[in-house]
């Protein structure tokens, strides 16, 4: 009987120390710097998005609006790149490669949009052309959010295609919460689901289903300012920002709802709560949140053998504490944390560049690597 209840016991602790895991209890640390952090690209004010062109050259969107094409220590401002919503968090925002680019160079941006200031703006997807005198060419707007607030927060956005040619992105609810992500026919707090035209997945979930948003793949969510394939599984993973708490990692599931804001690990700015929920049956939970919030912003998957310690874990970049963090992973679930790349500056976006080095964005900075020594 002693026997039983000893065995008992220790499956119950071995659950509760798996479930804290879950609930974000797990303790971070730093990792002991056996790398160099070296300036790529330098004097840029708030770079979101970054991609590599197939000759190396990078090419980096500030939010401000402008798209700049960096080459051999050289920055060349793109010309006829689409007029921006310059307004709190909106602007010029993420930018992607098309994944057959060698053959027909589209190129894929996300930005705030507005004709009017006055009556709001919200994200918009494009796609478009690079030609010899650096400037956009075959401009094409293949969605645009239809514009519900005023307001100058939460755009999202990231993009990125999966292995089926399929193209994601997501838009964060503008700020309003009680009104846009719940709701199918209003855009915002979603992740979006199109082909690489613009065109509509026959099998979207909401491509039936009357007055809904066509494009609509997630909702429920609150501003993912992360999304990365994983390398192995193909599934889509996101971060979303929480509110004070309850920053989220999730893997985005067909027609999925992500519960924002009914249920929430996370709490008011002012430190009140909008509600006593954080689960429900019909919504799903994250993998993995933060207590507090860390603010996380750009994701990637560690591939290559570059860092060989770090293959297959996952980076996300901290804007609140200046760091990346380095989460080693399970399958699915997170079971360690490391600190990386500390004090580098509010990170904006962190991707792997073409030779499988770490590159971060830094706000007020610019673009920097991590070289192993």
């Amino acid at each position: 009987m002693k026997k039983t209840l000893l065995l008992v016991s220790i499956l119950i602790v071995f659950a509760n120390c798996n479930e804290a895991k879950k609930k974000g209890d797990i303790a971070i640390n730093t990792q002991k710097r056996t790398y160099n952090i070296e300036t790529v690209v330098d004097n840029l004010n708030n770079p979101w998005g970054m991609t590599w062109l197939p000759d190396g050259a990078l090419l980096i969107t500030e939010k401000s609006g402008t798209l700049l094409h960096f080459k051999d220590g050289i920055k060349t401002e793109i010309t006829n790149v689409p007029e921006v919503y310059n307004r709190g968090q909106g602007g010029l925002l993420d930018i992607e490669l098309h994944p057959n680019y060698a053959e027909n160079g589209w190129i894929y941006i996300t930005h705030a949009a507005s004709e009017d200031i006055d009556i709001g703006g919200n994200t918009a997807l494009i796609r478009c052309k690079l030609d010899e005198s650096m400037a956009l060419i075959n401009i094409e707007t293949l969605y645009r959010a239809t514009r519900n607030t005023t307001k100058g927060q939460h755009f999202g956005s990231r993009i990125e295609f999966d292995n089926e040619g399929y193209l994601y992105f997501s838009i964060g609810e503008r700020g309003a919460r009680d009104v846009n992500p719940q709701d199918l026919t209003r855009d915002g707090g979603k992740i979006y689901r199109l082909n690489d035209d613009g065109s509509i997945p026959k099998d979207n979930p909401f491509a039936t289903i009357s007055d809904a948003k066509k494009a609509i793949y997630t909702y429920g969510n609150r501003n993912p300012q992360g999304m990365a394939l994983h390398p192995e599984t193909g599934e889509m993973w996101i971060h979303e920002h929480g509110p004070k708490g309850g920053d989220e990692i999730n893997i985005i599931k067909k027609g999925g709802n992500y519960g924002w804001p009914i249920i929430s690990y996370g709490v008011n700015y002012s430190g009140s709560k909008f509600t006593e929920e954080t689960e429900r049956p019909d919504m799903e939970q994250p993998i993995y949140y933060w207590v507090p919030s860390i603010a996380p912003c750009g994701m990637a998957f560690v591939t290559g053998d570059v860092y060989p310690e770090w293959k297959g874990d996952l980076l996300v970049g901290s804007l609140k504490f200046n760091y990346v963090e380095l989460m080693e992973l399970d399958g699915n679930k997170v079971i360690g944390r490391k600190r990386i790349a500390e004090d580098v500056g509010r990170v904006r976006n962190v991707k792997l560049g073409p030779k499988g080095y770490i590159h971060i964005a830094v706000e007020g900075q610019g673009i920097v690597k991590i070289v192993p020594n």
